[in-house]
């Protein structure tokens, strides 16, 4: 019989106190997940001896990142932060995914100290990894030298069989092993098991041979194997691409009859099982939330490491020769808005507004060093390559491929690092592709900038596959995001400077294919960020148009000839929806007349504005193939159908009429 050396028996005590900890959480909240907590006790316990990272200041820059991409085995990640010595308490864990607490069902980034991100629709939370290790991949080239290393951090990704199975898994991996992200390691928990039972009922790649392919160094352990664990983890210390630890274990380990089965995935095992298996390891089986006190000073050292590693660090930065490097890193750290140069737009000019945010995105990347990103291959469609820049992770100019999923949720990691500030893109039409990464973002409040061009059926002979129509009805719906549809390239300058000062949100930049007229500067800018504002005011108007983007031009149009109709009509321009409605009354009723009635016109579903509109004139169907301009008449996005049903509404018979002077 083998016997366990001394040093591996205090692990097994740890591993088991985790197990019971993640029972009793979920046995407690009578929901919840103890299978993979149970199953990756082990793996826990030898991480955290080689962990790097300060539970008194999670936010440390250099500390290592630890990812749980099945955020369903969040009672594992609490019973780590609490035994590490987190800011969550045992209080806190009994009161696992119970209203207020600090431990909710799936772990919440800026709700809970040491999560790093939110994380539980799977396969998320690899792309995340990659993300980190992207940005950590920049500030390397930014602040290391030859002779000192400021940046030198592991991101470690704990997933799951569901976690590979989801395809944006194989997006964010297969970036990962196209840059040789060597810091990166995926634990890959392989226990075989997902609710409806054996893997193999509906998989049964050869995993091993998808990473190699994808660049990746393979490595396989048994995953309750303390000494197999230990050197595999020293292993990847020094490695030289991106690393997956495929770990086979026991879904419930620990958990008596219930070991090994689908039914310890996503229930309560019951007391029963739990009374018999803390007796069978020793614990008091009628206690509950056992924490043995040597234990708890075994998994509390990682306070006093912490804390010395990153006094060692500081000590790092106070070298002479760091001066430069010093400066860099607060660069990144501090980033400097006053420094933008941003770009003057004419009167007058025809623009895309996609083509006047190129411009911008120069203006802030010339100004700021983090400032980076790229798009889902279309970046000179989007207008998205940065000039004056080297390609990532040397230069600011990063090429996801086509991998609109994990670009979105890379991007959301690289947001949350520490010293960039990203932005990403696509078509609009695509942003459908990448929606799960918004709602995080959104939720999470992470400041990502998303830009989406070719905004709406003006995209043309593409036909109806590539114009979006719901879009944006449904990012409006999304709470705490920001669409922007700017009116020019002018509304588009003061959007950006609106937006890069919200950093509690991400926000949505859907632009134009088509050009535009720059309109007067005679505006008062302050109010584009306030979401909307009066771009044509008429004295005794009866009449509001409210419009976006494209459809702003027309309905200018539209107010001047209705003047001789015996219609004054306001002109309202909405380049944020979202931001109007977080208003005070008295500035929307002074923007919007409630003394008028409300046309609202959008090349789009458009039904949200019937928060503040009498009618609507937006899209009914999906487009069709046809130039542009075509199809903004054959859907009456025109002056002449806009005084139509402006005349409808006011009850006056339209008639062919000539204009005053427009000026705009």
């Amino acid at each position: 019989m083998t016997v366990m050396r001394e040093e591996n028996v205090m692990r097994k005590k740890m591993a088991n106190t985790i197990r019971f900890l993640a029972a009793d959480m979920v046995q407690k909240a009578n929901s919840g997940h103890p299978g993979a907590p149970m199953g990756l006790a082990d793996i826990a316990v030898v991480l955290s001896e080689k962990l790097n990272h300060n539970p008194k200041n999670p936010k440390w820059l250099n500390r290592d990142r630890l990812i749980f991409s099945g955020g369903h085995g969040s009672a594992l990640i609490y019973a780590l932060l609490h035994l590490w010595g987190y800011d969550v308490s045992l209080e806190d864990l009994k009161e696992f995914r119970q209203l207020d607490s600090k431990t909710p069902g799936h772990p919440e980034y800026g709700h809970t100290e040491g999560i790093e991100i939110t994380t539980g629709p799977l396969g998320q939370g690899v792309a995340n990894a990659v993300g980190f290790a992207m940005a950590e991949a920049y500030t390397k080239e930014q602040v290391n030298s030859e002779t000192c290393t400021l940046i030198d951090h592991k991101v470690y990704c704990f997933c799951g069989d569901g976690d590979l199975q989801e395809g944006i898994s194989y997006e964010a991996c297969a970036l990962a092993g196209h840059l040789g992200l060597s810091d990166l390691v995926l634990i890959y928990d392989s226990n075989h098991i997902t609710i409806e039972g054996d893997t193999s009922i509906a998989w049964s790649e050869d995993v091993p041979k998808r990473f190699e392919a994808q660049g990746w160094d393979v490595k396989k352990i048994n995953g309750h194997c303390y000494d197999e664990i230990e050197k595999v983890l020293d292993e990847v210390q020094t490695a030289t691409k991106p690393t997956v630890i495929i770990a086979n274990t026991i879904i419930g380990k620990g958990a008596g009859e219930l070991e090994g089965t689908h039914h310890t995935h996503g229930a309560p095992l019951g007391e029963e099982i739990i009374r018999g298996s803390k007796k069978k390891e020793g614990f008091d089986p009628q206690e509950h939330f056992i924490i043995p006190e040597d234990v708890l000073l075994r998994f509390r050292c990682a306070i006093e490491r912490g804390e010395l590693a990153e006094k060692e660090w500081i000590h790092r930065q106070k070298e002479a020769p760091l001066i430069e490097q010093n400066i860099a890193l607060e660069r990144l750290l501090n980033p400097d808005f006053s420094q933008i140069q941003w770009p003057r737009m004419e009167h007058e000019v025809l623009m895309a507004t996609r083509d006047s945010n190129g411009r911008i995105l120069d203006a802030i990347a010339t100004a700021l060093s983090g400032f980076v990103g790229g798009s889902a291959d279309l970046g000179s469609s989007n207008k998205t390559i940065l000039h004056n820049t080297a390609a990532f992770p040397k230069g600011k100019n990063m090429h996801f491929g086509i991998r609109e999923h994990a670009m979105g949720a890379i991007s959301n990691a690289m947001a949350l690092y520490g010293t960039l500030i990203p932005f990403n893109a696509t078509f609009f039409v695509f942003s459908d592709y990448l929606k799960p990464a918004v709602r995080i973002a959104a939720l999470s409040k992470i400041q990502n900038f998303f830009i989406w061009t070719h905004d709406s059926i003006g995209v043309g002979e593409d036909g109806p596959t590539h114009q979006p129509v719901e879009q944006l009805s449904q990012f409006r719906a999304l709470p705490n995001f920001y669409v922007w549809r700017p009116a020019d390239a002018t509304e588009n300058v003061e959007a950006w400077k609106t937006a890069l000062g919200m950093n509690t949100a991400p926000h949505g930049f859907v632009l134009s294919r088509q050009k535009l007229k720059t309109l007067k500067p005679k505006r008062d800018f302050g109010e584009v960020g306030r979401g909307a504002y009066l771009l044509k005011e008429r004295k005794g108007a009866t009449l509001t148009l409210m419009a976006s983007g494209s459809e702003v031009i027309p309905c200018l149009k539209a107010a001047c000839y209705l003047v001789a109709l015996g219609i004054k009509a306001n002109v309202v321009s909405v380049p944020c929806l979202d931001l109007f409605h977080e208003q005070d009354a008295t500035y929307k009723a002074r923007v919007v007349n409630p003394d008028t009635k409300v046309l609202a016109v959008e090349a789009a579903h458009a039904t949200e504005y019937y928060r503040y509109a009498d009618a609507v004139l937006g899209m009914e169907s999906f487009g069709v193939s046809a130039p542009g301009n075509l199809l903004f008449e054959q859907f009456g996005f025109t002056q002449e159908e806009i005084m139509k049903r402006a005349c409808t509404l006011m009850g006056v018979e339209y008639q062919e009429a000539e204009h005053g002077e427009c000026k705009f």
